[in-house]
């Protein structure tokens, strides 16, 4: 069954140059506020345009070639876009890493990548050991673009003698008629390699094309085009180095003429509520983390009271109420914004029960690394709950089932946004990329006749029951996951039993005053109330409790090969 209601196909030819998009944007939106490291300086868009030269003298004369691999460690800010961009408009791959990172990570990654410079912020710059890159020709500093590391005289004199180069090439000024920008030859020229993990065996390099990045621009330009125009602001959140964040809280507002906001100290939820606060964004991307923890900290303790509770069930007042509530949690997030875009996982289904009842504007999609990153999306006003959106823009959807509506099935997609493969590992491609295009998510799902996608679970996480009953943990640690002072947990199979792993709510427990014996009491009545609600297939042994948090992904996943 497929779903392509908003397939838009368009012939390689008739595709765009992205670095013309990104040209222009910088022509356009030339006095307009750019990037602002937040509570730091602010770059304009001419700004980025004479940063962006520097980095290209910088390349030209260190011996930097079209098609070298720039890799770009450190946490957000206006100097990685700038990096990043300058990569881009030269000519070069860009090879973004996570900052979170470890040193023998990030090591794997520059070396698998055959990067030629690495440029780091000041936490990666003080973990790293340049003796284990031994293929890079140096490691440049954010965000003065000093040298921590040369092995080549062009790259050393080039850096010395920056400013000098920069003054013969522009000895007047900086104009606009200045800015060139290298032009991709075709949409399937590799603009950058985006890995899946850092670690050893499990890493892939994902191949994104210039087509990938276009495609994903152009959809989001068709789903918010109206709603987000130049001088809008909004506040880079999630890692750059991760596609979702790259490409909708950075390269879409980029070219869009927006002003993007960096974070870029470590985004406790106090930093994140001062700058929703602050910047009050025109639109706000996050994962289910995030929103959960404001609806939980912030919401919650102020409904469920019992004055709330009563005036909820009058049914004259509690829409007034509801409405009240709505413009709470609007206020929460800033005020201003159009809609909150949830990814990453999914949302759970208390809290979206409660947003839903409450009309906020939400709305969940979905995605891979390997798209660039969007599958699916809905706008929240047509969004249905429990979903993740229909086929986005220039994406066409199949569920991979005798019966798509009622039976799980893998979720193939195929599109635009679809990777070229996996760097220097062509058996994982083709066992990821069928011979008809389509890319085989591992995602279990339905769709219904609306062409609303449901996702199941991770194939490779489904567990199977005594007689062969396909078990979805996800949809177990969901139930757990609303219950009292669960803050996150998962479900795993030993021999033939299920056990919960939870990591309890600690500060809610010590405002309390419980003890462990109360936690250890509190987790067997979650127990008993949970094994109520499911299968007997699906009943739950044990819960074993957790003195740490789990160890997550980057986009705040839990490791659960860790724990099996």
């Amino acid at each position: 069954m497929k779903q392509d209601v908003n397939k838009a196909y368009i012939p390689s030819k008739d595709i765009p140059s992205f670095n013309a998009m990104i040209q222009k944007s910088i022509l356009d939106n030339w006095d307009r506020d750019a990037l602002t490291d937040f509570k730091g300086q602010t770059l304009q868009y001419h700004d980025v345009a004479r940063k962006i030269e520097k980095v290209h003298i910088l390349f030209e004369n260190s011996g930097v070639t079209k098609g070298d691999k720039i890799a770009l460690c450190g946490r957000n800010s206006s100097q990685w876009a700038v990096a990043f961009l300058a990569t881009l408009t030269y000519g070069a791959i860009a090879v973004p890493i996570l900052h979170e990172f470890n040193a023998e990570q990030i090591h794997n990654i520059v070396n698998h990548s055959e990067a030629k410079l690495l440029f780091v912020g000041d936490h990666v710059a003080t973990i790293i050991d340049p003796q284990a890159m031994p293929g890079l020709e140096g490691i440049i500093n954010n965000p003065d673009y000093s040298l921590m590391v040369s092995r080549t005289d062009k790259l050393t004199y080039a850096r010395e003698h920056l400013n000098e180069l920069y003054g013969k090439k522009f000895p007047k000024y900086f104009r606009k008629e200045h800015v060139s920008y290298y032009m991709e030859q075709s949409p399937d020229e590799l603009a950058l390699i985006n890995y899946t993990s850092g670690t050893t065996g499990f890493s892939k390099g994902v191949m994104i094309p210039y087509r990938a990045l276009w495609s994903n621009t152009d959809f989001a330009s068709h789903v918010l085009g109206n709603v987000i125009k130049p001088g809008h602001k909004v506040i880079s959140m999630l890692p750059m180095a991760h596609m979702y964040g790259m490409a909708f809280e950075f390269i879409y507002e980029f070219l869009g003429g927006c002003h993007v906001y960096y974070l870029n100290r470590v985004p406790s939820p106090a930093i994140i509520a001062q700058a929703l606060q602050e910047v009050k964004p025109i639109i706000v991307i996050a994962v289910p983390l995030i929103i959960e923890k404001i609806i939980r900290k912030k919401v919650f303790p102020k409904i469920q009271n019992n004055r709330m509770r009563l005036l909820l069930q009058m049914p004259v007042i509690s829409k007034k109420v509801r409405e009240m509530i709505c413009k709470e949690v609007l206020n929460a997030f800033g005020g201003n914004m159009y809609e909150v875009i949830i990814g990453g996982a999914a949302l759970n289904q208390e809290v979206e029960q409660f947003l839903k009842k409450i009309e906020f504007p939400y709305t969940v999609g979905y995605g891979a690394t390997e798209c660039a990153p969007i599958i699916g999306y809905e706008d929240w006003h047509y969004f249905a709950q429990g979903s993740c959106g229909k086929a986005a823009y220039h994406m066409e959807v199949e569920i991979d089932s005798p019966d798509p509506r009622h039976i799980p099935g893998e979720i193939l997609t195929r599109g635009l946004n679809v990777m070229l493969g996996y760097f220097k590992n062509p058996e994982a491609t083709a066992e990821t990329i069928d011979k008809e295009g389509w890319y085989h998510t591992g995602d279990l799902g339905t769709m219904d006749e609306d062409g609303n996608i449901y996702i199941n679970g991770r194939s490779k996480n489904m567990l199977l029951g005594p007689s062969g009953q396909n078990i979805y943990p996800e949809e177990i640690e969901d139930k757990l996951n609303s219950m009292t002072l669960v803050l996150e947990s998962i479900v795993v199979q030993r021999d033939t039993k299920l056990v919960a792993i939870v990591y309890p709510d600690y500060e809610e427990a010590k405002n309390m005053n419980f003890t462990a014996d109360d936690i250890r009491n509190v987790m067997e009545q979650n127990r008993n109330g949970l094994n109520e609600m499911i299968p007997a297939y699906e009943k739950i042994s044990e819960i074993e409790i957790r003195e740490e948090e789990f160890e997550k992904t980057p986009k705040r996943s839990i490791k659960r090969y860790l724990y099996k």
